[in-house]
């Protein structure tokens, strides 16, 4: 059964990232960087363009969906920030926001997720959760939600080099999380915006959550900005590097669609092999040329 956990104010969320079974990031991005890769700028924002997005909780108080959550929160973010967007009636920045039935079609697609199922014990047997391998695989084949935002892949971030997942992050305009909380995270569970995590104590297995970064800069100190179940906090370089490491159950990368490759290549056209990565994209079947 899923943990589910209750801040001071009765708020309830709940877990619901699963260690993937088999590792199917083949690409790493250190290694299309070069010596001449440019800097990342000091601050990066791109929550200011999302708001009502990342404000969004998708679900995850109720179900154990936050590896379906964090990427509609990326999506709302590309869609917010991208040059097409277009405002549209109670949507200022032309960010992409999901309803709860496509939410939940994407939780049943990759996660198994039956919300007829007959409850046991007043739980549904199936919110079982689900894995960020088995969600990259079906986005890349089918968008999220299906039909819409489509990706050519992802791409693994080294989480103990802040220079790189800062480059991912500019350059990509998203960073996802998977990792196992520690205890001291959510016992007190943050109920507002603000919070930050650090190295607090080992990974909990059954921890396990998925959230998005979403900028940095000077103002806040070293680490990422995150949303996470629709609150903005802050997690430092020392928990990255320890929380998001393989040997402790995590995970850190960037998705990436065409559109993010154009955009990418102008702010750093130099200093990146972009032509190796859609080769190698394409070899993987993303076909980015096509």
């Amino acid at each position: 059964m899923l943990k589910t956990i209750q801040d001071e104010t009765g708020r309830t969320v709940k877990m619901g990232r699963r260690r993937p079974v088999a590792r199917g990031l083949k690409l790493s991005l250190g290694n299309y960087l070069m010596q001449s890769a440019p800097a990342p700028p000091p601050t990066v924002n791109y929550q200011k363009m999302a708001p009502a997005a990342l404000g969004e909780m998708y679900g995850n108080d109720t179900l154990g969906d936050c590896v379906i959550a964090g990427p509609a929160h990326v999506v709302g973010v590309l869609t917010g920030n991208a040059r097409e967007g277009a405002p549209s009636a109670g949507n200022l920045f032309g960010e992409f926001i999901f309803t709860m039935p496509q939410i939940v079609a994407l939780y049943s697609a990759i996660g198994g997720y039956n919300p007829d199922a007959p409850l046991v014990n007043g739980q549904n047997p199936t919110d079982n959760g689900c894995d960020e391998e088995t969600m990259i695989n079906y986005w890349e084949n089918h968008g999220f939600p299906a039909g819409h935002n489509r990706i050519v892949g992802a791409i693994s971030v080294n989480p103990s080099k802040p220079v790189e997942y800062r480059q991912a992050l500019w350059l990509f305009e998203n960073l996802i999380f998977g990792v196992e909380l520690p205890d001291a995270w959510v016992n007190p569970f943050p109920s507002r915006s603000g919070f930050v995590w650090d190295k607090q104590g080992p990974p909990d297995p059954e921890n396990g959550h998925c959230f998005v970064g979403v900028g940095y800069g000077p103002e806040g100190g070293e680490g990422i900005d995150i949303d996470s179940w629709a609150m903005i906090g802050k997690i430092t370089d020392a928990a990255i590097e320890y929380y998001a490491a393989s040997e402790n159950g995590g995970q850190l990368f960037s998705v990436i669609g065409m559109e993010g490759i154009r955009k990418a290549s102008k702010k750093a056209p130099s200093g990146f092999d972009w032509s190796q990565l859609v080769a190698d994209f394409d070899s993987l079947g993303g076909k980015v040329a096509a």
